[in-house]
């Protein structure tokens, strides 16, 4: 409605009110539903309120003839709304209240929703019915709260949500309900109460003295099980799954902002009761789930998430600081890895050590008595806790030895709680693996030497790191030594039982015929690495780079995916700000390498227009990539314009700019090491190696790079991929039909020959290089090959199951492969 068009209603509301004709203004406000948005008026809020002041007489006819012309107005909400919300405002006071069901309904319907414009005016509904004695319904309460936390729209409903005290959460989320099912006395109700308080960033003295004393009328067990239980459910599917606008986020997979307060209080008192396996567990989990990307809105709620942490970092023992540590390795969101990092370091300098030996410290053994596995007598049962490989194994032995399949009766019955700790130490220890391994693979750019014996203690003796160590090669005072057959040793099989200085082994330092020796040596003792170490790539400099001199073009001029870009840098230590299709710059890819006073950078640039190529919220689907380069580490910043352009480095307090170092000086291992991260980010975020895009994506425009990328030149890391699947191919059942040609594995079927690309996974067959799009499941399902020397190449998983399909191409029942076939 424009201005004009209100002051055309008030006028007519004050002609007919004078007149005292009630049915002739029900007709035009009847009337005004159906062909003017009255909701979005900026008069509706004076249109009601003029209504609402006549007097009661007036109000009592007018409120008839809209009741009698409701029907009118057909079956569209926003008419509905808008006659249902003019009849609670002149129905105030009055004996009869007219359609109160219909308001109810109406309500019921605004409970889908997951916050209200404020000119819907659903206060007014929510006003008149409080004022008829009837509770509003959980989902309705809901959607005001919400509605509440949202700084724009909060003022119509703030004097009513302060009536609003039952329930004391928003229901909708599963932890919440539980919650208000297991605190329906009052003291559970008081804490409940009091947990939705939590809105400072960190717990006053204040707040912990009041949670406690509400603790303690409950008891601390009891408040302890209880709370554990709630944190399990948090961010599990919605119970009442909203309605989303076309240009809203999914928030059916948010936290609900209202109970994210209640959320935050949870997390601070479970740090306040006495220090538990469990709640270190439970505060971990709400991190990393708080932490979780919803597609529209980015992380779910860093808020929460950084509650967790402080939670963690308020309890004493192994069991919060493990936690800390793992999320060290697993946590990319830059304020809550920030809020890790200084809690870590401040542990650090309390206990006179470094950041590494505190995360060191940190790593429990999760009931392990040995390197990677114990054994548990319960009853005539025995359980066995093993760690195979990157995963955790719990196995079960009768009383004769004899393997038995699954958990036997008398264990689930005479030692349940034996059996919980058993269950969650095996999800512990897959976790803290990942976790574990990550920080290891990290180690080669940290320059992290140890002592012999602390190494020893801390690593190849741990009970659950050891079983990393043990798979990896190192040096003692610079001779190369692995682990087999329960000793440490060199590659001519002398044992090493003492030393000085023990590093990492890296092949970057190492000649070709020593990297291939300890290749084959991994092969003799059937050893698979929890990452690639021996069979890692070395990017050398090439003449392109030599010519450049500052800068590589190696991995320039690459599509990939933003999204899928920005979390692998994170992973990798990175770090990068989203492109957004805005009159904005931003700064480069960059890894900052404090121990070698260098930062590097990947240049890149948002791709395409506005719409056609960016999401919803307008960040950019797609990057160009450019030029790598190396700085000094306290180098002024660079930075380009999100749309494109030339990068100029940010200058300050009358600094000059700093030139990027010659290639030739930045060591061996870092430009290999940074190249390998940059390989890894294109190779799985590029365009190029999606299956899908054989048509070159929107309108065509990438065809040509697609085309170039899934069939050209093989990477560093395609080429370590051909050379194992040399030394591999030979071993497995289908030998006879695969050869390995230039950039491709051959595979020989009966229906066609099959190329498949090394790099990229994409299939040409035969007759004339015809395409063939198979799309790999997220997750690998598929029979494994036999022994592989490390983890961690998805890619290789990829190429080896498509073989294997295409070998056996006549019992393929795909239907979506046949039809190409």
């Amino acid at each position: 409605m424009t201005m004009a068009d209100t002051t055309m209603q008030l006028g007519w509301i004050r002609t007919n009110a004078a007149e005292g004709n009630m049915g002739a203004l029900a007709a035009d406000l009847l009337r005004g539903a159906l062909v003017i948005p009255v909701q979005w008026g900026p008069g509706w809020g004076e249109i009601l309120e003029l209504l609402g002041a006549l007097p009661a007489d007036e109000r009592e006819r007018l409120a008839g003839a809209l009741a009698e012309g409701y029907h009118t107005v057909g079956s569209r909400s926003e008419p509905r709304n808008q006659v249902l919300t003019l009849l609670a405002a002149v129905s105030h006071g009055l004996q009869e209240d007219p359609l109160a069901d219909e308001r109810a309904r109406q309500l019921e319907e605004f409970g889908r929703q997951n916050t209200l414009w404020s000119t819907t005016r659903v206060d007014v509904l929510a006003e008149a019915e409080l004022a008829a004695g009837r509770d509003l319904d959980p989902t309705v309460v809901a959607v005001l709260r919400r509605t509440g936390t949202d700084t724009y729209r909060r003022g119509f409903v703030a004097a009513l949500l302060k009536k609003l005290t039952s329930p004391v959460l928003n229901v909708g989320e599963e932890w919440a309900e539980q919650a208000m099912r297991d605190s329906s006395s009052p003291d559970g109700q008081a804490l409940l109460t009091h947990l939705t308080t939590a809105t400072a960033s960190k717990p006053s003295a204040k707040w912990d003295r009041q949670a406690l004393a509400l603790v303690e009328a409950l008891g601390t067990d009891r408040v302890r099980t209880a709370a554990l239980t709630w944190l399990v459910l948090v961010g599990r599917p919605r119970t009442h799954p909203l309605e989303i606008r076309g240009y809203e986020a999914d928030i059916n997979n948010a936290y609900d902002p209202y109970n994210a307060d209640a959320l935050r209080g949870l997390a601070w008192l479970v740090s306040l009761l006495p220090p538990h396996p469990d709640t270190a567990r439970a505060l971990g989990a709400l991190v990393e789930t708080s932490l979780k990307k919803v597609t529209g809105l980015g992380p779910r709620n860093p808020k929460v998430a950084n509650a967790g942490v402080i939670a963690l970092s308020r309890i004493d023992g192994e069991a919060a600081l493990a936690e800390l540590a793992r999320l060290a390795t697993r946590v990319t969101y830059k304020a809550t890895a920030k809020m890790v990092d200084g809690f870590l370091e401040a542990k650090a300098a309390a206990l006179g050590l470094s950041r590494e030996e505190i995360e060191e410290l940190a790593v429990p053994a999760y009931g392990l008595t040995e390197v990677g596995q114990a054994r548990h007598e319960l009853g005539d049962t025995t359980a066995l806790l093993e760690v195979q490989g990157s995963r955790a194994v719990l196995s079960w032995r009768n009383a004769s030895g004899k393997a038995v399949r699954s958990v036997p009766a008398a264990v689930r019955r005479d030692h349940a709680e034996e059996l919980k700790e058993l269950k969650a130490a095996v999800k512990d220890i897959d976790k803290m693996l990942s976790a574990q391994s990550e920080r290891l693979d990290r180690q080669f750019l940290g320059r992290r030497t140890w002592a012999y014996d602390a190494w020893r203690k801390s690593y190849l003796d741990h009970p659950l790191v050891g079983t990393l160590a043990r798979r990896l090669l190192w040096t003692v005072d610079g001779t190369p030594v692995g682990f087999a057959n329960g000793e440490l040793a060199t590659l001519t099989g002398d044992p090493v039982t003492s030393g000085g200085e023990v590093a990492l082994w890296h092949p970057a330092d190492r000649e070709p015929a020593e990297v291939v020796a300890w290749r084959d040596w991994l092969e003799r003792h059937g050893i698979t690495q929890p990452f690639k170490q021996a069979h890692r790539e070395v990017y050398l400099l090439t003449d392109a780079e030599r010519a450049t001199g500052t800068y590589s073009n190696r991995f320039a001029a690459h599509f990939v995916r933003q999204h899928q870009f920005n979390s692998l840098a994170a992973v990798r230590g990175w770090r990068n700000k989203l492109r957004l299709c805005v009159d904005d710059e931003a700064p480069p890819a960059t890894r900052e390498l404090p121990q070698w006073g260098l930062r590097a950078e990947y240049w890149i640039t948002g791709d395409g227009e506005y719409g056609e190529d960016t999401t919803e919220s307008g960040s950019y689907l797609r990057l160009r990539t450019d030029q790598v380069r190396f700085y000094p580490l306290d180098a002024p910043e660079n930075s380009a314009h999100c749309y494109g352009g030339e990068y100029r480095m940010r200058l300050r307090d009358g600094r000059g700019p700093v030139e990027p170092l010659p290639l030739t000086g930045i060591p061996p291992l870092v430009l290999s090491e940074v190249l390998r991260d940059i390989d890894l980010f294109v190779g799985v975020s590029s365009v190029g190696n999606d299956p899908t895009w054989q048509d070159g994506g929107p309108g065509g425009r990438f065809q040509e790079y697609w085309t170039s990328y899934g069939f050209g030149d093989l990477t560093e890391t395609a080429q370590t991929r051909r050379a194992l699947l040399d030394r591999l191919i030979p071993r497995l059942a289908m030998a006879d039909r695969c050869t390995l040609e230039g950039r491709f594995l051959h595979v020989k079927g009966e229906r066609h020959t099959y190329k498949i690309h090394l790099g990229s996974g994409n299939i040409l067959m035969t007759p004339n290089d015809q395409y063939l799009c198979i799309v790999p499941k997220s997750a690998a399902t598929g029979p494994q090959p036999g022994y592989l020397p490390f983890e961690g190449d998805r890619m290789l998983a990829v190429i080896l199951s498509k073989a294997m399909l295409l070998a056996d191409d006549l019992n393929i029942t795909d239907p979506t492969i046949l039809s190409q076939l």
